[in-house]
């Protein structure tokens, strides 16, 4: 396959600071190809979800919050929308990013102090950070009042995520792995285009106490909330979720995306960023999956988790905290199993659907998440052949 081919070779180049023993002309040859190939991809898949967003009778349950173009699975796919319009080629997608914003009033759902409500946000600030002056102004507005309104009152509830149907007393804060993706990127990136750091710091400080409450120390993972600290699954191991933890892997990876490179707080997130990185590659299958229960080796492939991980590792890669000849075969692993699940028309299979937990999962699954969560890797994947040195 051409594609992995040129992956791998741009995986080397890196690795050995382009040092390889082909000629530089050859070598930028490589390098375009597989972007190209990478972003081909994630153009087609992009292409068939755009297709498919007036009915989502191919989802297996919750298809009426998938319908919600403010909610967190919509907003999961435009996040990753947002990375591919930024990729070349991607101005298309830009004009879809505004237009979704337009029709949805850049605002949010009805939960106040919901992360997953938050996620959207990130689309938003986007948009907002591609204009100037009122029409700036505009698509900022409700984002603005919606975090002012947290920072006026903030909360303290407990990090205990209560049995029983429903929202919980503490999701009111991030008590759940998910909310590692779903709001603090937002927060910081509100920071990023306002100056006004009082909106990562709120970030900063509530993402460690998600971290301190749900980060096993010894496993380096996530536990997906509270519920599972201290109860094994059925095959006696602790129960940690792909998905639940690429949510929180790919969190990270966004916060350091827009912190200031001076910023204190970076040694933080750098240090639990490598510490993952570090575990998380132990535990990929041998077709490049990672289980739907990391701990629980074998199962069917699964993309959404999956997808997440190749995004982070790809761009710790890229951005200099983790090394392309340590790393990269990950990458290139996971990445040869993501195109694999692409089906002909461009359909990805292979998402768990809505859930909380390690759950069944078949070729058909596909999800809007899953989808976003591919978008952001591909474009990671695309930028390996830029020169990155070990």
């Amino acid at each position: 396959m051409i594609r992995l081919a040129t992956l791998a070779s741009a995986l080397v180049l890196a690795a050995t600071g382009g040092c390889a023993s082909i000629d530089v002309a050859r070598a930028g040859t490589t390098a375009s190809t597989a972007e190209a190939a990478s972003l081909a991809t994630a153009r087609r898949v992009a292409d068939w979800q755009l297709d498919h967003m007036e009915v989502f009778d191919y989802v297996g349950s919750f298809q009426r919050q998938t319908a919600d173009g403010r909610d967190w699975i919509q907003a999961a796919f435009f996040i990753g929308l947002t990375d591919l319009a930024d990729a070349p080629g991607g101005e298309r997608y830009a004009a879809v990013l505004e237009r979704h914003g337009e029709r949805e009033a850049w605002s949010y759902g009805a939960r106040p102090r919901h992360a997953d409500a938050d996620a959207i946000g990130q689309a938003w600030i986007w948009a907002a950070g591609r204009a100037e002056g009122d029409v700036r102004s505009h698509r900022l507005a409700a984002t603005v009042s919606r975090f002012d309104t947290v920072l006026a009152a903030p909360s303290d509830a407990s990090m205990i995520f209560d049995e029983g149907p429903g929202e919980r007393p503490c999701q009111v804060r991030w008590c759940w792995s998910d909310a590692l993706f779903m709001a603090p990127p937002a927060w910081a990136e509100l920071s990023a285009l306002t100056g006004d750091d009082r909106y990562l710091a709120h970030a900063d400080r509530e993402f460690r106490a998600t971290v301190d409450a749900l980060f096993d120390r010894d496993e380096k993972l996530f536990y997906r909330d509270s519920r599972f600290i201290g109860r094994p699954g059925p095959s006696g191991h602790k129960v940690f979720w792909s998905r639940g933890n690429g949510w929180s892997y790919a969190g990270i990876a966004r916060m350091l995306e827009v912190m200031p490179a001076g910023d204190p707080r970076r040694a933080y997130y750098e240090s639990l960023f490598r510490e993952m990185s570090a575990r998380i590659v132990t535990l990929q299958g041998a077709e490049g999956y990672w289980p739907v229960s990391l701990l629980d080796a074998g199962g069917p492939p699964e993309t959404s988790g999956t997808a997440f991980f190749v995004y982070g590792l790809a761009w710790g890669i890229n951005h200099g905290l983790l090394s392309a000849a340590e790393y990269g075969p990950s990458v290139q692993r996971g990445w040869a199993g993501l195109e694999r699940a692409v089906q002909p028309d461009g359909r990805l299979g292979w998402v768990q659907q809505v859930g909380y937990a390690p759950d069944r999962v078949t070729a058909s699954d596909t999800q809007l998440y899953g989808v976003g969560a591919f978008l952001l890797a591909s474009v990671q994947v695309a930028k390996l052949p830029s020169g990155q040195a070990d």
